[in-house]
């Protein structure tokens, strides 16, 4: 991703802090932010000094972002989940979640996936658009963001 991508992102937390939406979605735009930068960032060093260097530069981006973040943003919510029998039993537990976490991680797996997605459309559609990276992960983005906003609060 460019500068552009992770600029934008830094600004789409920004913006959904303003606006006062769910802590899952600040979350979402973070983990976005934090993947864009290490992506970046791996596209930076042309020499490969370790096995799976790019991959290790966007995990440490990652977690170097995400985990500083977490006491401030930290926000918990119920996770039940119901299989057989009466509640409290081995199959029936409620789960404590940490929102922006969970936020973080899908964000950061949309960004991971764009770049394949975009090339899948160029291949069939034939042609790259201006901007169509950046623009497929913010409309994506942002279409999660509407749902988890609209099912969580």
């Amino acid at each position: 991703h460019c500068p552009l991508c992770t600029a934008g992102a830094a600004v789409a937390v920004g913006g959904a802090a303003w606006l006062g939406v769910s802590k899952i979605i600040i979350g979402l735009f973070i983990g976005a932010f934090a993947v864009s930068t290490g992506m970046w960032f791996s596209r930076i060093i042309k020499k490969r000094y370790v096995p799976y260097q790019s991959v290790l530069i966007v995990v440490f981006s990652f977690v170097a972002t995400i985990v500083p973040l977490l006491p401030i943003i930290s926000e918990v919510y119920p996770l039940y989940i119901s299989w057989i029998g009466s509640y409290g039993s081995l199959l029936n537990r409620t789960y404590v979640i940490n929102g922006p976490l969970v936020g973080s991680l899908f964000g950061g797996i949309i960004v991971s996936l764009m770049p394949w997605l975009s090339s899948r459309i160029t291949k069939q559609i034939g042609k790259t658009y201006p901007f169509q990276g950046i623009i497929l992960t913010f409309v994506i983005l942002i279409i999660l963001a509407v749902l988890i906003q609209l099912i969580v609060i």
